[in-house]
């Protein structure tokens, strides 16, 4: 050990460690501005004419500037700065970030999960128990009361949903304003385009924006951050140079008395302008919900001493310039422009908004994932478009209709104003969620004072309530879009979430008893045939109804029968060495074992192809396992169904009791071909050489043999290996149930409505399970079920 600690001289070992870290935190702040702050970066493009254009027109005098201006500060030191930098990023899920991080956290330290088949042994994955201590000895009575009540735990969820609805608003409505905005610079040159060319041309950039989507951010990650900066170091001189060409005086209304003077004089028309006013911070939410690719200390990092003053200099020279030049309200950040460097700007602004409408676009991808996770979103194609960054997904399904839904924004409002209004409402929703969901972590996880919850809680509300409040105003210009999006979002996402429970409620209620399969004896009173057979099922428990069903209707099953579960776990990932569990479901002559697959909210389930060798490989451990377990035990009573052990498909691979060999096979060398008398197979033989005049189809199959080929282990143990070897090497098949789900005849209207034309359509029009789960066509049995729910 000696050894290993003297890598470094002792004295510069905290000097030398604390500039890794933060070279590190620099690098990763750099990243950060192209994935971050690109949506946050943009809205200087138009909060100055939202917040004018309207009733407060007949107010667009110095004074009302200077308030405008002093509200845009505190809202931005307030929210963003306070609320985000310093107290949100603190909550973060094993590093994740976002409304889901927030859930998950939850969910784990008080029994809030409604997710059915939940283990006490997901309670000893390492990102479980990763946070503040998970005590429950001391649990608070609110926390009581949220894990007795089953309907507050579901208004929880929906209020999660709300919030994720209102995220895929936001995928919706940034592209289309953003560019928009920044198209409407052209209209401030010379040679002025019409409003019909403007949109044309922004239409143009929203297809090419969507179309590129499926060739991932990581192709183009290297031009984001550049751009980003050099967009902010624009807005920064900008700002610098009209305040002092302008109006110096400007800085004077960082005092928050010139709110209480903007108030004074606009009245009525002041509040209504603070949705304008709220565009300001658009896109803070990015800071926390994609925490998960950086870390805290670089987010705040580039936001504290690079985003943050540069915005605040550029919104404080666009007022300096309106106070002085009040008829260009409707165009501010463009007419600003010194001429010199309009077209630089021009260009750096068009990039920007592609970039931040990019940013969003990725997280809407990444929270309908997360959605899916949480049973709440029908199965969907996700494609992971990067093999070095985690979480970078493509859902093209998704991307189609996130294109048409901008579009239509784009075309039916034609007015940044009126999108600017359901941007908003969107933004301050979430914001709004967020406050309330990290009001019950400062208490159910951090297990602080009530005091300080209701502090937090009640000093953010009120602030966001009266943006809110103001956003609420403008539903009729524009603010109904995000709600319709999100009312359409939910009823699907919560459709999908209540068929998914009815159906597992279902198979809980119907799986086999264990006595009838003991009763059948271990040839289960069918024929054996040689192979493995993987049958799928949402159970975590239990022999499902389908199995049953099967041996039922064909009284023959395979050898070695494993039922497997792939399941997700309110953590955001679960490591490859902690993803089987490992069981038995009967004595050891019956050959039937358990496997669940556990992934995070954030995990993607990759088509490697190496699934069916991992398990063969957990299975062969846990044979070995068990018997050494029961060794020093006196019976083997407990040794199966229940009893779950978590192993490493990769650990196994050094110190395995089977080895993995590859192999290469060819089609034509198949005796079964060559020694086969029929006509036919010799003729389609001849056929296939003619075609393949090589000879030399490569197939590769992995072949397992024990370790130790002699001796070594009990003669039980080695012939339930070997028959695992030989029922790999005969072939796997995958069972799964092909399930038709009803309601009963007895149901109320709404659940009939809900069951058999909601919950049917979305299952008709999503992707089937045995896509989902990446099972080769060629090996799948489809059991035909009808559920009554």
């Amino acid at each position: 050990m000696a050894a290993k600690t003297g890598v470094f001289p002792g004295p510069r070992n905290p000097s030398q460690l604390s500039w890794v870290n933060l070279s590190k935190n620099l690098i990763l702040a750099y990243q950060s501005f192209g994935v971050v702050y690109g949506d946050l970066s943009i809205s200087p493009l138009y909060v100055y004419p939202s917040t004018f254009i309207g009733k407060l027109h007949k107010h667009q005098t110095e004074e009302a500037i200077f308030g405008a201006f002093s509200l845009i500060f505190w809202t931005l030191t307030l929210i963003p700065l306070l609320k985000y930098v310093f107290v949100l990023l603190s909550a973060d899920d094993n590093g994740e970030g976002g409304t889901f991080a927030l859930y998950s956290l939850l969910c784990r330290h008080a029994k809030l999960s409604l997710l059915p088949n939940q283990q006490a042994a997901d309670e000893e994955l390492s990102t479980y128990k990763v946070g503040p201590s998970m005590d429950t000895g001391t649990s608070s009575p609110f926390k009581r009361i949220l894990e007795k009540h089953k309907r507050l735990r579901t208004v929880l969820l929906v209020v999660v949903l709300f919030g994720a609805a209102m995220v895929i608003g936001d995928g919706v409505l940034t592209p289309a304003i953003s560019v928009l905005s920044s198209m409407s610079g052209l209209q401030a040159t010379e040679k002025k385009l019409t409003d019909g060319e403007l949109l044309v041309l922004a239409c143009v950039i929203l297809v090419g924006l969507f179309a590129l989507q499926h060739c991932g951010t990581h192709r183009v990650a290297f031009m984001f951050a550049p751009i980003v900066i050099i967009w902010l170091i624009s807005l920064l001189l900008i700002g610098l140079y009209n305040i002092i060409h302008w109006n110096p005086k400007i800085i004077q209304a960082i005092s928050p008395l010139y709110i209480i003077k903007f108030f004074r004089v606009t009245g009525h028309d002041g509040w209504i302008s603070l949705g304008g006013v709220l565009l300001s911070v658009t896109g803070t939410e990015a800071m926390f919900a994609d925490l998960g690719h950086f870390t805290s200390v670089s987010i705040r990092l580039a936001f504290a001493f690079v985003v943050y003053p540069c915005l605040v200099v550029q919104y404080m020279g666009q007022a300096a310039f309106l106070s002085k030049n009040l008829g260009s309200i409707p165009n501010s950040f463009y007419n600003s422009i010194p001429d010199p460097v309009f077209w630089p700007v021009f260009v750096i602004a068009t990039l920007a908004a592609i970039v931040g409408s990019q940013a969003v676009i990725t997280a809407t991808f990444s929270i309908i994932k997360q959605c899916h996770a949480l049973g709440c979103f029908p199965r969907v194609k996700v494609v992971h478009t990067s093999k070095h960054i985690c979480g970078q997904i493509y859902i093209p399904e998704i991307n189609w209709i996130l294109m048409i839904l901008t579009l239509a924004i784009a075309i039916g409002f034609r007015d940044t104003t009126l999108i600017g209004n359901a941007y908003g409402l969107a933004c301050i929703i979430v914001m709004f969620v967020t406050t309330f969901l990290m009001a019950l972590v400062i208490v159910v996880v951090w297990q602080k004072s009530y005091f300080l919850a209701a502090l937090f809680f009640g000093t953010l509300w009120v602030i966001e309530g009266v943006y809110l409040s103001a956003a609420l105003m403008k539903v009729p210009q524009g603010g109904w879009v995000p709600l319709v999006l999100a009312f359409i979002f939910m009823i699907a996402m919560y459709v999908w979430h209540y068929g998914t429970r009815r159906k597992y409620s279902f198979d809980l209620h119907n799986k086999v008893s264990l006595k009838w399969l003991l009763g059948l004896g271990p040839s289960l009173g069918i024929v054996r045939v040689p192979g493995i057979g993987l049958v799928y099922s949402e159970l975590a428990t239990g022999v499902p109804a389908i199995f049953s069903h099967f041996v039922t209707n064909l009284p023959a099953f395979h050898k070695v029968v494993v039922f497997v579960c792939v399941k997700s776990v309110p953590v955001p990932h679960v490591s490859p060495e902690e993803r089987f569990l490992i069981g038995r479901v009967c004595p050891k002559p019956y050959r039937m074992y358990r496997c669940i697959v556990r992934y995070g909210y954030k995990d993607i389930q990759r088509e490697d192809g190496d699934f069916e060798n991992q398990l063969v490989q957990s299975i062969a451990e846990f044979i070995q396992m068990e018997a050494g377990d029961l060794q020093s035990s006196a019976s083997e009573s407990q040794s199966y169904d229940g009893r779950m052990a978590v192993l490493s498909s990769q650990k196994s691979l050094s110190n395995s009791i089977l080895t993995a060999s590859e192999v290469e096979e060819f089609d034509f060398a198949d005796p079964t071909i060559q020694s086969s008398k029929s006509m036919t197979l010799q003729s389609l033989r001849s056929v296939y050489e003619d075609e393949y005049p090589q000879g030399q189809v490569r197939r590769r199959r992995v072949r397992f043999r024990l370790t130790p080929p002699n001796g070594g282990m009990e003669s039980s143990v080695r012939e339930e290996l070997m028959d695992l070897i030989r029922a790999k090497e005969a072939g796997v098949a995958y069972i799964m149930g092909h399930s038709y789900v009803k309601s009963r005849k007895s149901s109320s209207w709404l659940k009939k409505l809900t069951i058999d034309i909601g919950y049917s359509f979305l299952r008709k029009n999503c992707r089937g399970p045995a896509v989902a789960l990446n099972i080769p066509h060629i090996s799948l049995i489809e059991v035909g079920m009808i559920y009554y729910v």
